[in-house]
């Protein structure tokens, strides 16, 4: 059965089934990178976020990713899980997993994978802090919604 690669869920992520997915017998690294809730943001302390994504388009870009880190580097495998939903401080948000032959490329791979979910996956969230709530305009936090919502 074929696992899936590009997964945006609404539960807690296993970091193992992620890395799981790319463990082969040509590849000498894997690398993983794990983005979990930080309780301050530029100095405001955060309660929780939440996060929402445009699934099928997100997933479709996830896929894109991996498609791009394969053009760049033939020799790596990459999975992907974001999750959406509410998140409390510690909880983590994605997990990237890339296998390689050699590990400057799995953590090449990885870098790369996670700028690019921030410039290309519709996903949004949502930072509750003590003194207020503020949809991030995306991931970048370069754009910010007019109406204080992202639009589908």
């Amino acid at each position: 059965m074929e696992k899936t690669l590009f997964e945006i869920v609404d539960s807690p992520i296993s970091i193992e089934n992620v890395t799981s997915k790319v463990v082969r017998r040509e590849a000498g690294a894997i690398t993983t990178f794990i983005g979990t809730v930080r309780e301050f943001t530029k100095g405001r302390k955060t309660l929780y976020l939440e996060y929402q994504a445009y699934e099928s388009m997100a997933v479709k870009m996830l896929s894109q990713i991996g498609d791009e880190i394969t053009q760049k580097w033939p020799d790596a495998k990459t999975a992907i899980t974001h999750r959406v939903g509410r998140l409390d401080i510690s909880d983590i948000a994605v997990v990237i997993a890339v296998s390689s032959p050699h590990r400057k490329t799995a953590y090449e791979a990885n870098e790369f994978a996670i700028e690019r979910i921030k410039q290309i996956v519709p996903i949004w969230k949502k930072e509750y802090w003590e003194d207020g709530t503020m949809w991030i305009g995306d991931q970048l936090e370069k754009t910010f919604y007019p109406e204080g919502k992202p639009r589908r």
